[in-house]
């Protein structure tokens, strides 16, 4: 399934949560950690089993980001995730893959209790510890997806969360998930300011050049430039089939590389553009 879009929604708002499943994102993120104030963190996740099943009524992706600060609140956050039926878990501050084996562990005699299928883990990687260990947190169980914590990832390395800051960390996670044929989640800069729609517009562009697949947001107004943003464009549909027809007669004709309406074509790019249909086909 795409996930252009991932909605942020407070685990604690009834308010947000009764609307979430109406703002077309492929993805809504029921937040039990920053978005909830500690003395809330208890009965949101009392509240799961009801906010789980009302967000996904417009049949989106059903995440719920667990608190990682100690051990029992952890625990405690995925076995209600699991037992509400969420999809996924959004793990934040991982720095190393043991959180993720922590957790596997927990959740299997849960899910095979409950008949359920696995639940899947976006590590969400938010420091220097966890950007140096990219790669084997990619690779750890039940992941699916990284993403990078722009505004924890700045302030635990004393910066600010500035785009020139960000690009190099934001692209070393991007690539660990490429490696390890996971989705990438983000954009090249912070998305905590969505007020400019021009900037957030031009990134989410550059992001899907980088191969990112989508990303997160805190603000339902966001969500259409997203789903738009890591679509292909109708144009870019059609150029693709075309393509690939010239390549399909090309391969007949025993042709390996050959020129498309004025620009050469080889293997990589017939395979971009197969990739590019399958990305519309959902």
């Amino acid at each position: 399934m795409r996930m252009r879009s991932l909605l942020y929604v407070p685990g604690s708002s009834p308010r947000f949560l009764e609307r979430a499943h109406e703002r077309g994102a492929d993805a809504i993120i029921v937040d039990l950690e920053d978005a909830v104030a500690a003395n809330e963190k208890d009965a949101a996740r009392a509240a799961l089993g009801r906010s789980v099943a009302m967000v996904g009524r417009g049949g989106a992706q059903i995440i719920v980001r667990i608190n990682t600060h100690d051990v029992p609140a952890m625990l405690a956050d995925a076995a209600a995730a699991c037992e509400a039926g969420a999809q996924a878990l959004y793990i934040p501050k991982v720095s190393s893959p043991d959180v993720l084996h922590r957790l596997d562990a927990h959740l299997r005699p849960l899910e095979e209790a409950a008949n359920r299928q696995a639940m899947r883990f976006a590590p969400l990687i938010e420091d220097p510890a966890g950007l140096l260990n990219a790669a084997s947190i990619a690779a750890g169980p039940r992941v699916f997806a990284l993403s990078a914590g722009s505004e924890d990832l700045a302030t635990s390395m004393g910066a600010q969360p500035t785009p020139e800051v960000l690009r190099v960390p934001k692209l070393m996670i991007h690539y660990a998930a490429k490696a390890a044929g996971v989705l990438s989640f983000g954009l090249l800069r912070s998305t905590a300011d969505y007020a400019d729609r021009q900037a957030l517009a031009a990134a989410i562009a550059e992001a899907k050049d980088f191969g990112f697949d989508g990303a997160t947001c805190i603000h339902p107004s966001v969500v259409p430039l997203l789903n738009e943003g890591f679509s292909p464009s109708p144009e870019e549909i059609e150029r693709a089939r075309r393509l690939i027809d010239a390549a399909d007669q090309a391969d007949q004709a025993g042709i390996g590389a050959f020129t498309f309406e004025g620009k050469f074509v080889d293997r990589p790019i017939v395979t971009r553009a197969r990739a590019l249909l399958a990305r519309a086909a959902g």
